[in-house]
């Protein structure tokens, strides 16, 4: 059985919000009834009593009926509940009309009066302000809640309730229902202005991914380009000139040769680019994107002194875990420590906002998660391992620098990747000082956010023949 905070941990920051905001509403029908109906029986007998305080129950049970189908409307998971916004202003209607004839036409002393006009007060308050819940338009919200005070006005005078009462009464309604009116539409707006900021964040890291995509398209595009049309055309040329069986077509396909492998050359520095990782500009990246999404992110060490091979592959590591926290995470802190360990260097990064089921996948050596439509890896439903995103592309990493690397649950709640490579024997960074990175960092790049990054692979070498070198 899994434990409350354990079930309020695993929710994301909208979802905590929607569920403080149902409970909220929930809580109204608890004090209509003791603050109403409670005070029923030290004014009243205890029979009256009694038959005040069972509708007033059912009223707020009602209510609480309709506030749960609201907020379901209000999220687009159920159709608007007309039906049930108009029985609840006709039980509160007639509700309240009893108990203002209870007021006049009922036992003489004056504990009763206050009792009922106590009930038509707060039945008529609490009624509008759940009504509310039900419209979209703030003036319609404002009508109903006038409606209603109005109603109050016009009932009380056949009554025979005197004018400067029923005034009153009317106020009353008035100031009560739009107090709570105002409480419902301020609640609905919060809860759908949280939604839509978590889809901002959504479309601002979907946003980030694609303009990295283009940045490299384009970059492949204006290396590619121009050696490719030279290559077609000098090899049409030696086309021609081997068929009339001229010499000068051996030069030609010599520099055919030529630049196809300057070709390779520029796009490996492309590629080389896009995948390599400075671990200085990671770790200090990785604190301001953290600390300005909102998460108390510490930076701990320094990459001064170590091989760039394992700098690139650390910075990887740095970039993969801080994209998780953001992408998909509802994390509230975050620990990123690089220190030395004998003979190895460990980076060590730990969050504590990845449901647990997720991190029990993520854990699993192997396994495959799921990532979401555009390839960026869903921390929340496992990091995905294929196409060189998640933990496989970083174990691939890793395992170019002799390196290991673990991910998963840890007893404390928290979700832990620890990374370790060693250094060479002559690497200064064996006995490099540990300092705390707490600098304001600078703006992290698109690049910084992508997820979806092509899994590294060896550069081959050069090869003998245009052939070989186009399979390559």
């Amino acid at each position: 059985m899994r434990r409350p905070s354990a079930w309020w941990r695993g929710k994301s920051t909208p979802a905590k919000v929607e569920t403080y905001t149902r409970w909220s509403f929930h809580f109204f029908p608890f004090v209509e009834v003791t603050a109403i109906g409670l005070p029923l029986f030290g004014h009243v007998g205890l029979k009256l009593a009694v038959w005040l305080f069972l509708p007033l129950c059912g009223h707020a049970l009602l209510c609480a009926v309709t506030a749960s189908r609201a907020l379901d409307w209000t999220r687009g998971t159920r159709e608007q509940p007309v039906r049930l916004l108009m029985a609840l202003g006709v039980v509160t209607a007639l509700l309240g009309t009893a108990a203002l004839g209870l007021a006049e036409h009922g036992p003489g002393d004056e504990g009763a009066g206050t009792a009922a006009g106590s009930l038509f007060v707060g039945v008529l308050a609490f009624g509008a302000g759940t009504i509310t819940l039900g419209v979209r338009d703030r003036r319609r919200a404002l009508a109903i809640v006038a409606g209603f005070a109005a109603g109050a006005g016009a009932v009380s005078l056949p009554l025979g309730v005197p004018a400067p009462a029923s005034l009153g009464a009317a106020f009353a309604v008035l100031l009560a229902g739009g107090f709570l009116a105002f409480t419902s539409v301020f609640s609905v707006w919060l809860l759908n202005a949280v939604y839509e900021l978590d889809a901002a964040r959504e479309t601002r890291t979907r946003l980030a991914v694609a303009e990295e995509r283009l940045r490299f398209g384009r970059d492949l595009h204006d290396v590619m380009g121009r050696n490719l049309a030279v290559i077609a055309l000098k090899s049409e040329l030696a086309v021609q000139l081997a068929r009339r069986e001229r010499p000068e077509a051996v030069d030609q396909m010599i520099e055919v040769q030529r630049i196809a492998h300057e070709s390779q050359r520029e796009v490996r520095e492309v590629v080389r680019g896009y995948r390599e990782a400075d671990l200085g500009t990671e770790l200090s990246g990785a604190q301001g994107v953290l600390t300005a999404a909102g998460v108390d992110c510490t930076v701990t060490g320094s990459a001064t002194g170590l091989p760039p091979a394992v700098q690139s592959a650390l910075g990887w590591v740095v970039r993969e875990a801080t994209t998780n926290v953001l992408r998909h995470g509802d994390a509230r802190r975050c620990r990123v420590s690089l220190e030395p360990a004998g003979t190895h260097v460990v980076l060590t990064v730990e969050n504590d906002g990845v449901d647990r089921g997720a991190q029990e996948r993520a854990g699993e050596p192997g396994a495959r998660g799921e990532g979401g439509p555009d390839g960026v890896p869903s921390a929340g439903r496992g990091p995905q391992l294929g196409g060189g995103s998640g933990l496989a592309g970083l174990r691939e990493r890793l395992a170019a620098v002799a390196g290991t690397l673990e991910a998963g649950p840890v007893d404390s709640g928290l979700f832990r990747v620890v990374a370790e490579v060693p250094l060479p024997p002559s690497s200064p960074a064996r006995s490099w000082p540990q300092r705390s990175s707490s600098q304001p960092s600078p703006q992290p790049s698109p690049s910084q956010l992508s997820a979806s990054s092509p899994s590294p692979s060896s550069p081959s070498p050069v090869p003998r023949s245009v052939s070989e070198e186009v399979g390559s």
